[in-house]
């Protein structure tokens, strides 16, 4: 009489190892390079600096279109001097990608989690980028694209990840022109629904986010201002209340069934801006981006973007 019981523990054993959310580091943080790559002719090193870190790592790659080909850009305009993504990304990877499929340690993978950025949703240059995905295949994890979106067919794990935002002609590129039983190769963000400004820091994270993940849509991508009103340049003391909301916002995704990215984690004084970081992510001074990123880490978000690569990857060591 007790087998059925048994049963039932076991399947939800299996299930829980088995959960979509355990496939990015067993649900735990990982590290987001913000902005990883470079602009204004400057910080070149951005992707050495991210990968000298360690693994898992996120890698932000921001995605333009110059005279048809697809470059890692900060500007929908370009100038003829960005690179190829295929050339800084792809193949700057490629010795960490092909030793990891040599030494087969799945158990490690994705070691990258590569995020696209967007500056420019025009069909065609989507529609190259999946081209230029097309050359990588066997690198990224993939899902089979099932006749019901509202099913979540388990990931083909490989050493890395691709991730893009919720845009509707990305979902449309990526995911509604793949034919039915073909492989989907990245993976969008949910849509936030529309909240007043004043509200994003106390509407019931049910009011931001409601419906599930669907195959192609598997995370949620928050400015910090859900967490804080105003955002990183109105922050004050880091409260109680304040990591309460947090943690309500990472549980909500989490049960819903998303992985939850914050962004951008920067803090420094006047004259700290040494990569090139800029102000519009900077909560001021250190001390008060280490309690965040402390607090971030311990509430389990998934990614954690910042300009501050070393700094961040220090406390979360």
């Amino acid at each position: 009489m007790k087998l059925p019981g048994l049963l039932l523990l076991a399947a939800a054993t299996f299930a829980a190892q088995d959960s979509p959310l355990d496939f990015l580091n067993h649900n735990r943080p990982v590290r987001d390079a913000h902005n990883c790559y470079p602009y204004q002719g400057k910080w070149a090193d951005r992707i050495d600096r991210a990968l000298a870190g360690g693994f898992p790592v996120a890698i932000e790659q921001d995605i333009a279109s110059d005279r048809g080909r697809v470059v890692v850009s900060h500007d929908a305009e370009t100038t003829g001097s960005e690179p190829l993504l295929r050339d800084y990304f792809f193949e700057r990877v490629r010795p960490i990608i092909e030793k990891a499929l040599r030494d087969n340690d799945r158990a490690q993978w994705p070691l990258i989690v590569l995020h696209f950025d967007f500056k420019d949703n025009s069909i065609p240059l989507l529609r190259a980028v999946w081209e230029v995905l097309g050359h990588y295949d066997g690198w990224y994890a993939t899902a089979v694209k099932g006749a019901n979106p509202h099913e979540l067919a388990p990931f083909d794990r490989k050493p890395l990840l691709i991730l893009t935002e919720d845009n509707d002609n990305q979902e449309q590129v990526f995911f509604q022109d793949v034919p039915v039983g073909a492989k989907l190769r990245l993976f969008g963000s949910a849509h936030t629904k529309p909240v007043a400004k004043e509200r994003l820091a106390t509407a019931p994270p049910e009011d931001l986010l409601s419906a599930p993940p669907t195959n192609y849509r598997r995370w949620w991508n928050n400015g910090w201002s859900v967490v804080e009103e105003g955002g990183q340049h109105q922050a004050g003391d880091w409260t109680a209340a304040d990591n309460r909301r947090l943690r309500a916002l990472v549980d909500h995704a989490h049960r819903l069934g998303y992985w939850i990215r914050f962004y951008t984690l920067d803090g420094f004084g006047p004259g700290g801006d040494i990569g090139g970081w800029g102000n519009a992510y900077n909560f001021g001074s250190r001390e008060a981006v280490l309690l965040r990123w402390k607090a971030v880490v311990a509430a389990g978000v998934n990614l954690i973007a910042s300009d501050q690569y070393e700094d961040l990857a220090a406390v979360m060591k």
